[in-house]
């Protein structure tokens, strides 16, 4: 239920709808014997790494053995966080070095690594985003015995740091102490034990959270439907799918002002963005308390993201990778 895997099946089906093979491989950053038992048995024309270090880390194992070319798509983590890290940085810059393109789904994130990294400019490739927006139910509110007139915050995403789980959950302390009109909805797959705990302690503390374990990505249209708001509080993000889904359907959006969000939300147009602790308790207090905010931010845009459109390109990159090997 991770975004990078429900982002992997979407290429995978696309690119099987325009006529091509296509083999979705799991990868352990400290083992590459999957990734190497996988070259073996399908004998690929390109590799996609669909995370420079993750994915990047075993693939180096496996290069000098199978060398093919290969295309990567850069995450959040991977730019955010594992560039700038002493030890995982050097794998990254050594993925990136021998790609034949470096991919972002992030139009803006394209646009500062073309400012901060020339050395990648001529390989450096946007990715329009697609969704595919799955039809299994997911009856949120009767399934909770939530009220009808309970307005729900929702904040999707897997429970480890980079998330902000725990510090958005304290940050509705401030807004729970004046308002007790909503809930706060958690949902997403534990990727840090540690600190899953104190967010699951947390959680159990609070009567107006609820933690929904996690939603088939085929049902999270459905889920979406049902709530209010959508939330993002990342630290940092790549293109989060979460929010792409949000905005197809015209879901309000409260996210923090980040690369990877601002590429979704615009201001007052589909959602809010907030910079500060301060700003985002304001923030949701003004939601609270303006339906008609709320109906002005409920602009659906069902069209913005074609899956058609994201195989297409994703399948052009490949051909002119392979044209460059």
């Amino acid at each position: 239920a991770t975004g990078n895997l429900v982002t992997a099946r979407r290429h995978q089906e696309g690119l099987r709808h325009l006529g091509h093979e296509a083999l979705l491989t799991g990868t352990a950053a400290d083992d590459p014997g999957l990734l190497r038992q996988a070259l073996r048995e399908t004998r690929p024309d390109l590799v996609h790494l669909l995370h420079a270090f993750r994915c990047g880390r075993p693939w180096l194992a496996c290069r000098a053995e199978q060398p093919l070319p290969y295309v990567v798509t850069l995450t959040g983590t991977d730019i955010h966080h594992d560039l700038h890290q002493p030890g995982r940085g050097v794998v990254v810059r050594e993925v990136l070095a021998g790609a034949a393109a470096i991919i972002s789904q992030n139009r803006l994130t394209c646009v500062e690594l073309e400012r901060t990294h020339p050395e990648w400019g001529s390989r450096l490739r946007y990715l329009p985003p697609g969704i595919v927006l799955g039809t299994a139910p997911f009856p949120l509110r009767r399934r909770y015995a939530i009220p009808a007139d309970r307005l729900l915050f929702f904040h999707p995403a897997g429970i480890r740091p980079v998330k902000g789980n725990l510090e958005l959950l304290e940050h509705f302390d401030r807004v729970a102490a004046l308002r007790s009109d909503f809930l706060a909805l958690f949902s997403g797959p534990v990727l840090d034990e540690a600190y899953a705990g104190r967010f699951f302690a947390a959680v159990a503390a609070r009567p107006w959270a609820l933690y929904l374990d996690v939603i088939p990505p085929t049902a999270m249209a459905s889920a979406l439907r049902e709530v209010d708001i959508v939330l993002n509080h990342s630290s940092s993000e790549g293109m989060p799918n979460a929010l792409l889904e949000a905005a197809a359907l015209g879901r309000p959006m409260l996210v923090r002002d980040i690369p990877g969000n601002a590429a979704v939300v615009t201001g007052g147009v589909n959602g809010l963005l907030y910079g500060s602790d301060e700003e985002f308790v304001a923030t949701a207090l003004r939601l609270l308390d303006d339906p008609a905010l709320r109906r002005t931010l409920a602009n659906p845009a069902p069209g913005r993201y074609s899956p058609e459109l994201e195989s297409r390109a994703l399948a052009a990159v490949y051909r002119e990778a392979l044209q460059r090997s």
